[in-house]
């Protein structure tokens, strides 16, 4: 029988955040698949775990991906862990698990510490519903294009920022978002100097300008969704039945898409619906 791939989390600061699952994993494995091995030997000196550690990042995962799949295939079990946090979210090892999963080779989560979910539980935003859009890209078209795209979400938005581009990805942000959207910023989380700050985005950037917010180490940035053009379903209809009663199909469903930003197709099918009701 085929080993197991577990992919396991480690923690993104306060190395008493690993669980015990994870700890026993990691010893009990034959191999340990890392992103940085220097970084992951540094945690398993802590829990005085010997496995053998392997490097597998973004420039040698297409090469080795292979060689682990051959040593999994032959019955050992293989660890995956990224330099902090939940392997693959914004780190290397997709390559290794679709290819466990093209051989049959059983994937199994070891789950805990993840920067994203972290700071949303503590951003104070809206939860129900978000996206994650890992790092913003590195240049300034790229980013503001691709914050373009995101102004109309209407979930909550989870990005991470590199210290060296936050203070240019905040002022993107309020030049698209608006000054005014709710955002939070999560600094060294877990970590001695951690920071949680929910503000406008406006004071956000005013915050990082001024050193409020130090401009040191790892940042999350949480953002709350677009709320226009996102009415409810109820005012939806309300407005076409309303439209309907002065104007044709076509031209309440066209009205309707101008007021809401709904797509106007959508909007003639609803009312095709709403048509013996109304």
């Amino acid at each position: 029988m085929s080993g197991t791939l577990f992919i396991v989390a480690t923690p993104i600061g306060n190395l008493e955040d690993l669980t015990s699952r994870a700890r026993q994993t990691l010893v009990e494995v034959s191999l340990i698949a890392a992103e940085d091995t220097r970084h992951t030997g540094r945690l398993l000196m802590h829990i005085g775990c010997k496995t053998r550690l392997m490097a597998l990042h973004d420039h040698n995962e297409e090469k080795i991906v292979g060689s682990i799949i051959e040593r999994l295939e032959a019955g050992d079990d293989v660890a995956l862990v990224s330099d902090a946090g939940t392997p693959l979210v914004s780190d290397p090892g997709f390559r290794l698990v679709r290819a466990a999963h093209e051989r049959d080779v059983v994937v199994s989560p070891i789950p805990g510490a993840s920067a994203g979910i972290a700071a949303l539980s503590v951003a104070g935003i809206p939860t129900d519903r978000f996206c994650f859009e890992g790092f913003a890209p590195s240049k300034r078209i790229a980013r503001k294009d691709w914050l373009e795209k995101l102004a109309s979400e209407c979930r909550t938005i989870i990005i991470y920022e590199s210290v060296h581009r936050i203070v240019e990805c905040l002022d993107d942000m309020v030049d698209i978002f608006g000054p005014d959207r709710q955002a939070f910023i999560g600094r060294e989380l877990t970590k001695m100097h951690e920071q949680c700050i929910q503000e406008s985005l406006q004071e956000l950037q005013r915050q990082i300008g001024d050193g409020t917010i130090v401009r040191k180490g790892e940042f999350v940035i949480v953002v709350s969704g677009s709320t226009e053009g996102h009415e409810s379903p109820l005012e939806v209809d309300r407005l076409l039945r309303a439209l309907c009663k002065h104007l044709s199909a076509k031209d309440a469903a066209k009205v309707a898409a101008d007021a809401t930003g709904l797509k106007r197709n959508a909007l003639y099918e609803r009312l095709l619906e709403l048509k013996d009701g109304l």
